[in-house]
């Protein structure tokens, strides 16, 4: 089988390679630069310059051949005016659905197959099941599926995630035991692209002019504040609202049209129903089928008490209440341990 590897550079997709070359595949290494963000040097940032030639040298060690492909354009359509016009939009963005369940996954693969690899393969901890069904990885603490769920038939029938049944110590031991140099490397963490944290600096500087200046206000309306910005808030928050309530507050709602950010207390962010746009399905439920809803990686499985399709939406009513649940996130539905399907979340209800 000739397969192309995803390598980032990291430890993960490097025994990823690793491993396949050592099953007898033809392996084929690619390294996609995403994006020109300056590298603050920080242990865990991942896809800048010191990323790529660490893949290079394990390719070299694995003798495969290697290129690195420039994905820029698509990355900035795909990922970052994606985070920018959410933030825009009064939502909470979820750039690593868009990059590994929609960019990976449709971009790349289409440029695997240019290369004459039959398959995809990266270093998601997530299983697929030999009739292509999506499922949680052994290691639930690395467990990557939420990430996973736009991903087609079609693309799950061509991809292969070696690293599914392993936990992260056993992927060490198998990259010290292979003799790559990336076996002690750190995790990647946060947003790539956003090396200092700051979305508030990167909407401003991605969709500059943007103003959004307005008041914050409590749950009946009055005035406790003013703001520069409503993109600078999201659903939950608590740190840096600048007003005092005599009590903590939290972000409730944020309403791009007028400005207003709505503050109130903790119960605010309590939900019993969330509905669901764009959603994806990988099969149909079965009658009386326990699902489970989660609304963040690595949140809690949320069990559903019953689902309502229309053409527009699917709202699905929880038997727990969802906390911080905010428009513009991914929710995934699950059965046991399986994906049956994922969306993005419209509006809550009490």
């Amino acid at each position: 089988m000739k397969v192309c590897v995803a390598m980032s550079g990291g430890v993960d997709s490097s025994t990823v390679a690793g491993l396949l070359v050592e099953a007898g595949h033809e392996v084929v290494g690619v390294h996609m630069k995403l994006h020109d963000a300056p590298s603050t040097g920080t242990p865990g940032r991942c896809c800048g310059f010191d990323d790529a030639l660490d893949a290079r040298m394990v390719a070299a060690r694995l003798e495969i051949p290697f290129y690195v492909m420039d994905l820029r354009e698509a990355f900035r359509r795909a990922v970052m005016d994606d985070l920018a016009d959410n933030y825009l939009a009064g939502r909470t963005p979820n750039p690593c659905v868009m990059c590994n369940g929609v960019l990976k996954f449709q971009v790349l693969l289409q440029r695997a197959r240019a290369l004459g690899c039959s398959h995809l393969a990266t270093g998601h901890y997530a299983r697929l099941s030999p009739d292509g069904r999506l499922r949680m990885a052994a290691d639930l603490d690395k467990d990557q599926s939420y990430f996973l769920f736009p991903m087609s038939e079609a693309a799950r029938q061509a991809t292969l995630f070696p690293l599914g049944e392993l936990s992260k110590p056993q992927v060490r031991e198998e990259a010290r035991r292979l003799g790559l140099l990336t076996a002690e490397k750190a995790e990647s963490q946060e947003i790539c692209f956003i090396p200092d944290d700051d979305h508030t600096r990167f909407v401003r500087e991605h969709r500059a002019p943007v103003g959004g200046g307005g008041e914050i206000v409590d749950t009946e309306g009055r005035v406790l504040g003013q703001h520069d910005g409503y993109w600078r808030f999201t659903i939950g928050q608590r740190r840096g609202l600048g007003v005092s309530a005599g009590q903590p507050v939290y972000v409730l709602g944020i309403d791009p049209q007028s400005g207003q950010v709505v503050v109130g207390g903790a119960e605010g962010l309590r939900h019993q129903a969330i509905a669901v746009r764009g959603f994806h399905w990988h099969r149909r439920p079965l009658a009386g089928e326990a699902l489970s809803a989660r609304i963040r990686h690595r949140g809690a499985l949320l069990p559903c008490a019953d689902l309502e399709e229309s053409p527009q939406q699917l709202r699905i009513g929880l038997a727990e209440a969802a906390r911080a649940a905010a428009p513009g996130q991914a929710l995934v539905l699950y059965a046991a341990d399986e994906v049956v399907g994922g969306g993005w979340i419209h509006s809550v209800e009490d």
